[in-house]
């Protein structure tokens, strides 16, 4: 598949230096695109005798770059601070929850329900049930497409939701043949037994088994298959560097002007309150050219520039009916729609979720790529975004691999992550999920849109897509 991606796409390809511009340009003309949006009047997604579920609050801790601020923690207190966060925020009672449920991808064996354990630790009742998802970078949209479910099954009124993902200590295990000794060890009765065992570690026995962000299927780690995607699609340095420089720099124009709402403080242990993300480093288009290639060497094109970076960090989210919402005296954010997961081949491609997924629910919602006003894809390689933008843009992509009579089209810069995405926010994996929605409802109320449209990939070739539409001010 690669060539034959490498052969067709380089005649389709999307001009990303237009693209920085109209997205860099795109923040400082807020009051014309608010302007354009207000104009259209579509109707609500609505529909007779379905519950409508509504996004009430979402919150985050900053994300840091793992082995900072953070570094001394472990992932159930992110994820507490997350939920204490959304109490604060929403004054919700404690016990007023009917459910809460978390995402994460590198599970603390201490603390393998992290929900459960975050929930006790932030005060919660004792008598809300909680438990803990995994789904790989869209853990914590599985929590809450879980939590949809569960209200709309009439199982729940009121559920929280969230990801959590702790990059700065994660688990290392011994090699499996000391696993294996210990575990003997460990059911020995004599000492000759036990000295026998010991007299068998060998030193290879003592190296330890490294965690990695590789494909279990394949062995290939994820930057590795975005390099090769980025290559298949003939995706340059140039355009992967530039949409990376443009992430940088409206994630931190976002950041300077306030708009990052769902950021709360947190006061770290032993250290200072943090209330920013750290990871925003806007930067020159030189300065991201004298990086070397970080995965395919020396040809490679993905850089750790123009790659999202570990990241340590919280979600949480508060979704209800709208009838209790109201009765509670909220006001909601936004709807949650129409959503759809996806699966493609993990080899070739891994990172095409939101192509995939994008279609799909826009189908679902009986809406077209011209309806969304809103676009929030969550950025895990530059590569990995321009790739999924001129696979959405091909006639033949589609024909080929969507079914499709022609293309599905490539989502509009400047309606697309106007304040930053991934690779500069942040992505601690389990908890990315909460921060695409949560900003989807923030930019639809800021911008005065009434469709958003968030999409994500994720390791095992899978992919998220969900329709958000605005809740009437």
């Amino acid at each position: 598949m690669a060539s034959m991606l490498l052969n067709t796409m380089r005649s389709g390809s999307v001009r990303p230096s237009r693209a920085v511009w109209l997205g860099a340009r795109s923040l400082s003309t807020t009051a014309q695109l608010q302007a354009q949006v207000q104009t259209k009047s579509k109707k609500t997604l609505a529909r007779p005798g379905v519950k409508n579920i509504v996004l009430v609050e979402g919150v985050r801790t900053p994300f840091l770059l793992s082995g900072t601020t953070y570094a001394d923690l472990m992932p159930h207190d992110l994820a507490r601070a997350a939920l204490q966060g959304l109490l604060h925020r929403t004054g919700l009672p404690k016990d007023a929850v009917d459910y809460i449920i978390y995402g994460t991808v590198i599970q603390e064996v201490k603390t393998s329900n992290v929900a459960r354990e975050a929930a006790l630790g932030a005060g919660f009742s004792d008598k809300i049930p909680a438990h803990t998802v995994t789904m790989a970078c869209i853990s914590s949209n599985q929590a809450m497409t879980s939590a949809v479910g569960l209200i709309a099954a009439g199982q729940c009124d009121s559920v929280v939701a969230g990801g959590v993902e702790f990059m700065s200590d994660v688990p290392i295990r011994h090699s499996r043949k000391m696993r294996k000794t210990m575990l003997s060890l460990n059911k020995a009765k004599t000492i000759g037994q036990r000295l026998s065992l010991i007299g068998s570690i060998r030193l290879a026995h003592l190296s330890p088994e490294l965690p990695a962000v590789a494909e279990f299927s394949t062995a290939e780690t994820m930057g590795h298959s975005a390099d090769r995607l980025a290559a298949a699609f003939g995706v340059s340095r140039m355009e992967q560097d530039e949409f990376a420089v443009r992430s940088h720099t409206l994630a931190k124009q976002a950041q300077d002007a306030g708009l990052l709402q769902d950021v709360i403080s947190f006061k770290v242990p032993g250290r200072d309150i943090v209330s920013k993300d750290n990871g925003i480093r806007p930067s020159t288009m030189e300065q991201m050219g004298k990086l070397k290639p970080a995965f395919i060497k020396p040809h490679g094109t993905v850089t750790a520039a123009n790659s999202s970076f570990l990241t340590d960090g919280a979600s949480a989210a508060l979704i209800m009916s709208e009838e209790k919402a109201l009765a509670m005296g909220y006001k909601p954010k936004a709807y949650l729609r129409d959503f759809v997961y996806v699966s493609q081949d993990p080899k070739d491609q891994l990172l095409l979720g939101p192509t995939y997924g994008t279609p799909k629910v826009l189908e679902r919602a009986g809406l077209s790529m011209s309806d969304i006003d809103v676009f929030e894809f969550h950025e895990a390689f530059a590569g990995q975004i321009m790739a999924n933008m001129k696979a959405l843009d091909s006639d033949w992509f589609g024909q080929t691999y969507l079914g499709r009579k022609s293309k599905v089209g490539a989502p509009p810069m400047e309606k697309f992550n106007l304040w930053g995405g991934s690779l500069s926010l942040g992505h601690p994996f389990g908890a990315t999920g909460c921060r695409l929605v949560t900003t989807v409802a923030h930019r639809l109320q800021k911008e005065g849109g009434q469709y958003g449209l968030v999409a994500a990939c994720a390791a095992g070739g899978q992919g998220h897509a969900m329709v958000i539409e605005a809740y009437p001010q």
